[in-house]
This record gives structure tokens, C-alpha cells and sequence, in this order.
């Protein structure tokens, strides 16, 4: 990504409370750790802050659905962050978290030392083959998002996979009046760390949770077959393996601005069998336990 160090940001862009935090998530450059965990929920971030060392916890500071907690595991430094649900929130929280790490808030330039933070999205989600049991662990190891964010930034020609796209679009007999999906890859080191220790494919971001995934309550939807044409779906070797609604956003923009990230997802559910547990709240501390653990080795 290239950028001017020498343009300073004005203040409508790029908004700093009063108290020297930024905007939406309303903590400090010194509060970010170089180590993040992303949760939808904000109530997960207390669940998660249980497992960081007695005594170790610095910062704990929430807004809105923002809720951030900087602490120590196993001695390292890490922030566990809330975004809310979707891929609008998370254009604010990716942008200003690279904006804590990356912009010198007092002269508003970027700084001249560019710092890569690494984040993992610890999410649930809906599992798309019928392999993957409820309980399962999933990695993207590639995101489409069908929100349509990405296309807003010039550089998404730079970070989009053109060939599974093209594919994509052919075998889906996409419709005109939907936002063109993006293919992003997650960051190749997280994906080598958790590599034999989950499912791994591709995870689809929708941008709603009942008719962009295919549910059809009362309104009809667009793609009625959703699910089942993207159970079919295959690209040299990778399958379609989830559905969840934030993991296209954080591939893309992080490869844009330069940090490593991926989405690990508990499988809830099973649109194959169409099954789901809804009490999972045991096996996400189980999850955020292993991923803490992952992250920071």
C-alpha cells in the first residue's frame, strides 16, 4: 500500500475525541497491543479476558457495541475488541485500528515506521458441507464477501482472487442487482498457524443474516437454492465451507493496509443436515482458549 507520509489528515476524516481516543472505539494509540482478537459480540470479550494472566489486564474501555480489553497471556500482550455485527462495522473498526497503530494522532501524518498488527476474528457460524459437525472449528483460509465494501477502496484490484471470482460468478448465475462478490485470501502466516488444527476452505460473508444467507421467512428471497449451490462450489481444491458475516471485511482491508488476519468459526450450525446448537457457549471457551494459545505462540 503506498501513501503519502506527508499528507496530514484532516479532522472530518479521521475523528479524535477529545480525550485523544479515536472516534468509534474510544481507546488510546497505548492502549492497542500488536496481538487482537475480534468479536462480533461484545459480550465475549469478558468471557475471552478470563483467560488472560491474573492481574495482567491494563485497559478496559467500551462504547457503544466497542467494548476493548488489553491484557497478558502467557506473558504476551494482547487486546481483545468488539466490532458488532457486519461488514460496516468492521470498515470503522479495521480503520481505526490501523489508524491507532499507524497515525501519529498529535501531527495527524501517518507515521514513518509502518507497525503490522495481527487479528483474528473468533466468530460462530453456519457450516455449508456435510462433513463438518456441529462443534467444528473452521478457518478461512479464503473469504467472498457479498456486501460489496471492498469495492469502495482503489486498492481492492491489488488484494482480490480475479480467477475464483470469475469461477464464482459463472457457477452461481449471479444476478445483476447484487453487489459484485470479492474473493480475499486470509494472511498466510495465520493461516500456516492454524493449519491442521481446523476445517479449511472458503467462508462466505453475507451481509444480513436471513435473506442473504438464504433463509426465507416470510419475504421470498433472490437465490432460493443459495446453500445448495454453494455446497457444490469448488475451486482447485477448495470448497465452500462456511457462512458467517464479517471475515471478507478483515481479509480484505487488512491485506490492503497491511497487517496479517483470518477468521476462525465454531460451526452452530449445519445448513446440509440442517442442524444447530444453540447452546455453544461452553465450546467458544474452548475455542477462544485455543486460539489465544495459537496467536501467541
Amino acid at each position: 500500500m503506498k501513501e503519502n507520509k506527508n499528507k496530514r489528515i484532516p479532522e472530518s476524516e479521521l475523528i479524535i475525541n477529545p480525550d485523544g481516543s479515536v472516534f468509534h472505539l474510544h481507546i488510546l494509540p497505548e492502549d492497542l497491543a500488536d496481538s487482537i482478537l475480534l468479536f462480533g459480540d461484545q459480550d465475549r470479550v469478558p468471557m475471552a479476558a478470563q483467560f488472560l494472566d491474573k492481574g495482567s489486564i491494563e485497559v478496559d474501555k467500551a462504547s457503544r457495541e466497542f467494548h476493548t480489553i488489553t491484557g497478558r497471556f502467557n506473558g504476551k500482550r494482547v487486546s481483545i475488541v468488539s466490532s458488532g455485527i457486519g461488514t460496516d462495522n468492521i470498515d470503522i473498526v479495521m480503520t481505526e485500528l490501523d489508524a491507532l497503530a499507524n497515525i501519529d494522532f498529535k501531527t495527524r501524518l501517518p507515521k514513518k515506521e509502518h507497525r503490522r498488527l495481527s487479528i483474528l476474528r473468533i466468530g460462530t457460524c453456519g457450516a455449508l458441507q456435510p462433513e463438518i459437525p456441529l462443534g467444528g472449528y473452521i478457518f478461512s483460509d479464503m473469504s467472498v464477501g457479498f456486501d460489496g465494501l471492498l469495492n469502495w477502496y482503489a486498492d481492492v484490484d491489488k488484494v482480490r482472487q480475479k480467477g475464483i471470482e470469475e469461477a464464482f460468478i459463472k457457477h452461481m448465475e449471479w444476478p445483476e442487482r447484487l453487489a459484485k462478490p470479492y474473493f480475499v485470501k486470509a494472511s498466510p502466516r495465520l493461516i500456516k498457524a492454524f493449519e491442521g488444527k481446523a476445517y479449511h476452505g472458503i467462508t462466505m460473508s453475507a451481509p444480513g443474516f436471513y435473506g442473504p444467507q438464504g433463509r426465507s421467512v416470510r419475504a421470498a428471497i433472490t437465490i432460493p437454492d443459495l446453500t445448495t449451490r454453494l455446497e457444490k462450489f469448488q475451486y482447485r481444491g477448495l470448497k465452500m465451507t462456511n457462512i458467517e458475516m464479517e471475515s471478507s471485511a478483515i481479509a480484505g482491508l487488512s491485506a490492503i493496509l497491511g497487517h496479517d488476519a483470518g477468521t476462525i468459526c465454531l460451526a452452530i450450525a449445519n445448513r446440509h443436515a440442517k442442524q444447530s446448537n444453540p447452546d455453544y457457549k461452553p465450546l467458544m471457551a474452548e475455542l477462544i482458549r485455543f486460539s489465544l494459545e495459537t496467536l501467541t505462540k
